[in-house]
């Protein structure tokens, strides 16, 4: 087993994948060859489709689902050069909609937090949509001043692209950058180098405790309220979607779902 996990790892290193979507195949890989115990080579359709029902009775995700069909598929088409159709829909997902924080509470929680670098990275990432591997990995050489811009590299999808930031952070961005060279991160641990995501996801975590925003927020959200408070702004939806890098109109769409202002106008009959 070993032995085919370190193929997939291999062929996705060649390939460019991000280390968190090596990861996430290596894990869907090896359930089901756990789940398959011997003769791993050979493609039996229907003991795949009974590895995804037992992921089901298990509670998995239907996105966590996908992605070990996604895994399996890659294994035999990539690996092992089988390009046997496989006759197996993806689970139906979740159509959730995004937790937004309002422009009140994404105040609160800014000035909640006391630390000032914590309370820049918070700001900066509600102020250019990035996702939190995005804030932690930026560097000095990515920040423009005087444009107002971030350029974000090697994102999702290994695709750089350019955002926005709020002139209100420029002074203080100026002083924490002060003296350092263009490689150096914006945001650096105690110990030196960047802060990792846990970090930044724990600082999120204080931050709304402390402000007693009770809803169920995550660092993501600063990313979902930079989209659907844009949108509120007027902004049109596909400059939103080139800020926030989506590859798919439909994926920044379901902000207008949040933001409708023809529902938020109608009034209950009670």
């Amino acid at each position: 087993m070993q032995n085919e996990l370190q193929k997939i790892e291999d062929e996705l290193k060649m390939r460019h994948y991000s280390p968190k979507t090596i990861k996430a195949y290596q894990n869907g890989a090896r359930k089901y060859f756990e789940y398959k115990g011997a003769d791993f080579q050979t493609l039996n359709e229907e003991n795949i489709k009974q590895f995804l029902l037992s992921c089901q009775e298990k509670g998995e995700s239907s996105e966590t689902q996908n992605l070990s069909l996604n895994a399996i598929k890659f294994y035999y088409r990539n690996i092992l050069k089988n390009h046997q159709k496989l006759d197996i829909r993806c689970a139906r997902k979740n159509k959730k909609l995004p937790v937004v924080l309002s422009r009140s509470e994404i105040e609160q929680l800014i000035n909640s937090t006391i630390n000032s670098k914590h309370k820049l990275m918070l700001s900066l990432t509600y102020s250019s949509g990035m996702r939190v591997s995005e804030t932690v990995k930026l560097k000095v050489g990515d920040l423009n001043l005087n444009e107002l811009t971030i350029h974000i590299k090697q994102a999702k999808g290994n695709k750089d692209r350019i955002s926005i930031l709020s002139e209100k952070l420029v002074n203080d961005l100026r002083n924490m950058i002060a003296g350092r060279t263009r490689d150096e991160y914006v945001f650096e641990s105690e110990r030196g180098g960047r802060l990792t995501e846990r970090t930044a996801q724990k600082v999120f975590e204080n931050a709304l405790k402390k402000a007693e925003i009770k809803k169920q927020a995550t660092f993501h959200s600063l990313r979902h309220s930079f989209a659907t408070h844009l949108l509120e702004n007027g902004t049109d939806v596909r400059y939103v979607q080139e800020l926030l890098g989506h590859q798919n109109i439909r994926t920044t769409q379901r902000y207008t779902q949040v933001t409708n202002p023809m529902l938020k106008n109608i009034k209950s009959p009670l």
